[in-house]
């Protein structure tokens, strides 16, 4: 029989990433949090965790962070099938998602709201880069995930969402300034490029596409999606943007693409682990509403 006191310790110190903050979320000791999370290891017989900065869960310990994600939204879905619960408040239950910054800032953000204002649930939102979000996933650290892998993590579906289309752009007076000659891999190796952060390769990856080959690129760091705009229409640097965040800008004048009629569509995908809940499929569901709505569709 599993102890679910232990799951949950051992749940949130993968989800907080730290014994400490689990235990703030716990509102326990993290004596108590190490000693529940001890004795799950104890009578599974392996490591549940690799305890650094963060702490990860191991291939067992995903394992049962999926399971007891999943227990919670099963027993949400019973407690309102009970008679005895039927005229009181659904208690509200978290649904852990991970999606990329430039879905959130654009299209995922309201779909999600419109669903939390009528679901029970609390939104508990990861944000990573799309090539990253399905590791998310397999950690065990979220239910779902928008992610650019169409391949599933282990124990969930993948289902297409559409493309986001991007566009490589700057301000005119930036343009005038270090594409005066035209945007080649000589120009591009001077000019300064905005990047989100490490992870992003969107500017890497436009600028391989145009030139044909690998192109070292100086950068900005900006992790934010508005900040992105702001620094691009502020002079710092080019960048890829996404069109619905920047349509409006071009339209104007105050940003124009780099070179015209050049974009580039990065698909998505909602991941989700497989036979978790009803309420995880009614996410899905708006999920990919607000998705057909918003993307391009994807190239088959």
């Amino acid at each position: 029989m599993l102890d679910y006191a232990a799951l949950a310790a051992l749940a949130a110190v993968v989800r907080e990433g730290s014994f400490e903050r689990a235990a703030r979320a716990l509102h326990v000791t993290p004596s108590a949090v190490s000693q529940r999370v001890r004795g799950l290891e104890e009578r599974m017989g392996c490591a549940l965790v690799v305890r650094g900065q963060p702490c990860v869960a191991t291939d067992a310990g995903r394992r049962l962070c999926q399971h007891v994600d999943r227990v919670r939204l099963l027993e949400h879905e019973l407690q309102g099938m009970l008679p005895a619960s039927s005229a009181e408040p659904a208690a509200r239950v978290t649904l852990p998602v991970a999606v990329n910054a430039d879905s959130l800032a654009t299209w995922f953000a309201p779909t999600v709201a419109a669903f939390a204002a009528e679901a029970p649930v609390l939104r508990d939102i990861a944000v990573d880069d799309q090539d990253f979000t399905s590791e998310w996933l397999r950690r065990g650290q979220v239910l779902a995930a928008v992610t650019g892998s169409a391949q599933p993590a282990p124990g969930c579906n993948s289902r297409p969402l559409g493309a986001m289309r991007y566009l490589a752009v700057a301000s005119p007076g930036f343009i005038r300034r270090h594409f005066a000659a035209g945007v080649g891999a000589a120009s591009l190796a001077q000019a300064p490029s905005l990047v989100f952060n490490a992870k992003d390769d969107l500017q890497t990856r436009w600028s391989r596409r145009h030139c044909h080959r690998a192109v070292a690129l100086p950068h900005h760091t900006v992790p934010s999606s508005e900040a992105f705009v702001t620094a691009a229409l502020a002079g710092m640097g080019w960048g890829l943007q996404p069109l619905s965040l920047v349509q409006r800008h071009l339209a104007e004048g105050a940003l124009v693409e780099l070179v015209p009629d050049t974009p580039l569509d990065v698909p998505l995908y909602w991941q989700h682990a497989r036979a978790a809940s009803a309420l995880l499929e009614e996410l899905g569901r708006a999920v990919l509403a607000g998705a057909r709505a918003a993307l391009r569709p994807a190239r088959r």
